[in-house]
């Protein structure tokens, strides 16, 4: 007999989270509770996140996308700058960033303004790729509509032979995007759904302000 979803429930009991462990700058706890999620076996991609852009039809959309650096600026990943993404992030560039890990009873949830990383950082990272990679970004007419799979494997093997035996250059609409960050929501699971949430906000772009939160 099929089981109903809203039977489906466990308790939360691996953790807990106070304004004390929040300090002055809530992204020392993100460098924290990331490394657990890197070092954790049971977590396949920690650096896998849920970006959320408003679309150009005026509707949310979520999508997972990999973080490749963070630090006092921000968060950063690399895209299609002409893909739904890149177009929702120039139109408007507020958006959510969440990472949910879920062994660790553990959710960050973001919100903040987006910017590109200049040719010369994203000049960099493109080059630290692989090759497939690489050739994948000049390949993909990201989000654009293809009449099937074989254009791409065309596209590819005609790409490959014309970079054969030179570096392949960074496509001018592909390249890092920075989320500046003006909340922090730091969520750890409690037993009897009473789960701890501390939020940060940061006031005058200098000083965040930390409060907990119901659950």
């Amino acid at each position: 007999m099929k089981s109903k979803l809203a039977d489906l429930r466990k308790s939360y009991e691996k953790g807990s989270l106070d304004i004390e462990d929040v300090s002055d700058n809530p992204l020392q706890l993100f460098q924290s509770w990331f490394f657990d999620a890197k070092e954790a076996d049971s977590i396949d991609e920690a650096n896998a996140m849920s970006l959320t852009t408003l679309g150009e039809d005026g509707f949310p959309r979520a999508r997972v996308v990999l973080l490749k650096d963070y630090s006092e600026q921000g968060f950063v990943f690399f895209t299609n700058y002409d893909s739904q993404k890149g177009k929702s992030i120039t139109k408007n560039p507020k958006v959510g960033l969440s990472f949910y890990w879920p062994s660790l009873e553990r959710q960050i949830i973001i919100k903040g303004l987006a910017e590109r990383l200049s040719s010369e950082k994203s000049d960099i990272y493109f080059q630290s790729r692989p090759r497939g990679s690489q050739l994948g970004a000049h390949v993909s007419p990201q989000s654009e509509v293809i009449p099937d799979r074989k254009f791409l494997e065309e596209l590819q093997l005609s790409l490959e032979n014309k970079y054969k035996s030179i570096d392949i250059p960074r496509p001018n609409n592909w390249g890092g995007i920075l989320v500046r960050p003006n909340e922090i929501e730091f969520w750890q699971g409690r037993p009897n759904r009473l789960h701890d949430r501390i939020c940060c906000h940061l006031e005058n772009g200098l000083d965040w302000k930390i409060k907990r939160l119901a659950p």
